[in-house]
């Protein structure tokens, strides 16, 4: 392996493929697949898109929420911890991977969704990449199948070989989802830059004094 590599394939605190329930998890998606990076890599990411389900209203400022083993415990969680949870499984098995935040605009965001945030551009999205054949690939295990289905949205696909990024628009022509601003790419979780970036956008998620909406629900039942 590349010497540049090697820090993406290190345990952490938040990629802590070191924890038995990360193993066990990996072994058991990928039970019966072939040992090619790529089709294990295609694997764990239908396995960490779909096996979570996705939910926003779950972001707590608390670091232990950001690790693999703790969005096992949950079964559910918002795009960083999934792709943090990609990115784990992947370096268990061998494939270098990193963090990747950019700041979206999500045109089909629910009312709610947007009183709760005060805005529609989502800050600090998350997404991994992986070190396959050669190249860094996005992907992008943040929204489950059935959340798309409800969206109209096609569930996004990643073949390990092409990036997998959110679809600009959905399957009726409408818009969707719009990359305004890229962060870069991190070999660990990078929480004070995160906390930092998420609480200059919505510093009323701060606030214990502040109005908002609770921090609980299920973006499914709001679409």
């Amino acid at each position: 392996m590349n010497e540049s590599l090697k820090e993406y394939l290190v345990t952490s605190p938040y990629f802590d493929y070191d924890n038995t329930s990360v193993q066990v998890w990996a072994d058991r998606v990928l039970e019966g697949v072939t040992n090619d990076p790529v089709e294990m890599a295609k694997a764990l990411y239908l396995a960490s898109r779909d096996e979570v389900s996705y939910n926003p209203y779950v972001f707590s400022s608390d670091p232990k929420t950001f690790s693999a083993s703790y969005i096992l415990e949950t079964k559910e969680s918002y795009c960083i911890p999934k792709a943090v949870l990609l990115g784990a499984a992947a370096r268990y098995k061998g494939i270098p991977s990193r963090l990747g935040l950019a700041d979206v605009k999500n045109h089909l965001s629910s009312p709610r969704m947007i009183e709760w945030l005060r805005s529609d551009i989502f800050r600090m999205h998350g997404y991994i990449e992986l070190y396959l054949n050669g190249k860094w690939v996005k992907a992008t295990p943040a929204f489950n199948k059935r959340l798309c289905l409800l969206m109209k949205v096609e569930p996004l696909a990643f073949d390990g070989i092409n990036d997998a990024v959110f679809q600009a628009f959905t399957d009726d022509g409408a818009q969707h989802m719009e990359y305004i601003n890229e962060h870069g790419e991190f070999a660990d979780v990078p929480v004070d830059f995160i906390m930092k970036g998420i609480n200059s956008a919505y510093p009323h998620l701060f606030d214990a004094n502040a109005s908002s909406l609770p921090v609980s629900g299920n973006l499914e039942t709001e679409l």
